[in-house]
């Protein structure tokens, strides 16, 4: 039988700034430099570059890295850019693929003075989207199939949101918060009341909720943050009332500073800080007691995998995770390298050609 052909996102998609690309603005000088000398000198060395990485991890960007390949690779004729993509030969790795330390995710074969400007460019979204996608999925498997909520927007420039987006789409991610995340799939931002509205109606968290859903409970599942007061099962039970079927879930999101007062009056200054695990189980019962077993729990607030993992270990019952900065931390880092000239070998000592069957050519 036949295999369908993978079809990858075409350059439009990613809107990218091409002038100063095909400029060298985002490159390394000495990249600029090496295709200055090597086109003043007229030379014009066929070459092939492969692409590597260090680590375990899922291959993202590598879409983004051909579209600036395919839309910066040539040379000015005058004022004119000249594009000689179709001189290239490019095979790679698709979005999502899974990818070992060493392996070639990517080879570039052709006249090296039409592509010498762009290593910067492509090897840094590659970088930044694996190290997305590596993240999202290692959250993603830790919660054995709960949703993973990605909320790092806030933490980080808001230029790199729509790439990181869908890095975290292809990771597993089942929601994002801002609408330029969701851009690159056609999706929207999801997200809950937020304490700022809460504070907004003098913090009565179930009268902003009741506002909220009023408006909004047609277009999207109502999720309200419930530690305003740090009173969290209270306030959850509260809510539930006041929105009725109107209500999807309760965030938790406690201050790792802080223990909640439903354990501080269980367990005094003994009370476990953060979203403990004893507050989601205590949230659960006193929901489910008070007649709405329904009603979801996500909990957020200096969730990794690493915490996600105990806590499906020991059964807590979340619902869905939202998780942050920690996905958005760390590096995974690709390295290019000239391995032939000519058909013959040249790569430094230690980076030899390593040829890779998995590759597909890019049309």
């Amino acid at each position: 039988m036949a295999t369908r052909e993978r079809v990858r996102l075409p350059p439009s998609v990613f809107r990218l700034p091409v002038e100063k690309i095909r400029d060298g603005y985002y490159s390394d000088t000495y990249f600029n430099l090496t295709k200055q000398l090597l086109e003043a000198d007229g030379h014009h060395p066929r070459v092939l570059m492969q692409v590597f990485q260090r680590k375990d991890s899922i291959l993202g960007g590598v879409d983004e890295a051909i579209a600036v390949l395919k839309q910066g690779t040539g040379h000015y004729d005058g004022d004119e850019w000249v594009n000689t993509f179709d001189q290239l030969e490019v095979k790679a790795l698709h979005e999502g693929d899974e990818i070992e330390p060493w392996e070639t995710v990517m080879t570039i074969e052709g006249d090296y003075a039409e592509f010498a400007h762009l290593e910067t460019v492509y090897l840094g979204v590659m970088a930044r989207r694996t190290l997305i996608m590596r993240n999202v999925r290692e959250v993603v498997e830790a919660a054995n199939g709960k949703p993973i909520l990605y909320f790092p927007a806030r933490h980080d420039h808001w230029l790199v949101q729509t790439g990181d987006g869908w890095s975290a789409h292809i990771g597993g991610s089942i929601g994002v918060s801002t609408d330029a995340q969701a851009s690159w799939w056609g999706g929207r931002g999801i997200g809950t009341v937020p304490h700022a509205l809460i504070a907004a109606y003098n913090g009565d968290t179930a009268l902003a909720a009741r506002k909220f859903a009023d408006r909004f409970s047609r277009d999207m599942n109502v999720t309200v943050l419930v530690d305003f007061k740090n009173d969290s099962v209270k306030t959850a039970i509260e809510v539930a009332d006041a929105l009725g079927e109107d209500l999807w879930g309760v965030r938790l999101d406690t201050s790792n500073t802080l223990a909640d007062e439903s354990l501080r009056r269980l367990r005094g200054d003994d009370a476990p800080k953060g979203v403990a695990a004893e507050l989601v189980e205590l949230t659960r019962a006193e929901l489910d007691k008070a007649g709405y077993p329904d009603v979801k729990i996500v909990v957020s607030g200096g969730f990794n995998a690493d915490r996600i993992r105990a806590f499906e270990a020991a059964d807590i019952p979340v619902d869905s995770y939202g998780v942050g900065s920690s996905l958005i931390r760390g590096s995974n880092d690709f390295t290019a390298d000239v391995v032939l000239n000519e058909g013959k070998p040249a790569a430094k000592v230690g980076r030899e050609y390593h040829p890779n069957p998995r590759l597909d050519l890019v049309k």
